[in-house]
């Protein structure tokens, strides 16, 4: 077998997913990373480029129940999955809850960094319930703000949790 060459990751791919609910198609080189094809193709402007190297957790996606960084990640991989943005907070009880919470304890300063740090307590607490606020601080490590309001956004979350736990 041969090496691939550099031309050879040019190729396009069709990839397909259901993001948000609603069924996509998208024919991209292989090298892709999700963030890319979220943002530049399928218009959800709430995933963020911060780093580009998986660190900060601004470009975090829910995949399959997951959190995962998706600056990092290839289109490819999300092939056959089930991929959630904020763009999908109507459709989804436990992110419009979530939300809501983050607005009332007004926790959202500048906002960069709220959209991939809510969805990876989505997935935690989805996974989760009542998980309390030193698993999901644990959960949050690897979303960074800049701004300091991780206090009130651990409030907002835990208060969901506790709620989840409850139900």
């Amino acid at each position: 077998m041969s090496e691939p060459t550099a031309d050879s990751r040019l190729v396009a791919d069709l990839v397909s997913f259901r993001l948000n609910g609603c069924d996509v198609q998208l024919s991209v080189t292989d090298d892709m990373p999700l963030l890319y094809a979220l943002r530049n193709d399928l218009a959800c402007r709430s995933v963020r480029f911060g780093c580009g190297d998986g660190v900060c957790g601004a470009c975090t996606v829910v995949v399959d129940g997951r959190a995962m960084k998706s600056c990092d990640m290839p289109v490819s991989a999300a092939q056959g999955s089930q991929v959630t943005t904020m763009e999908g907070h109507a459709d989804d009880p436990l992110l419009a809850r979530l939300v809501e919470a983050v607005v009332d304890h007004q926790a959202a300063q500048c906002g960069y960094c709220v959209p991939g740090i809510v969805l990876a307590a989505r997935a935690l607490i989805a996974a989760e319930p009542g998980a309390g606020r030193a698993r999901i601080a644990q959960a949050l490590d690897r979303n960074l703000c800049r701004c300091g309001a991780h206090g009130r956004l651990l409030d907002a979350l835990c208060d969901v949790s506790a709620k989840e736990a409850a139900q």
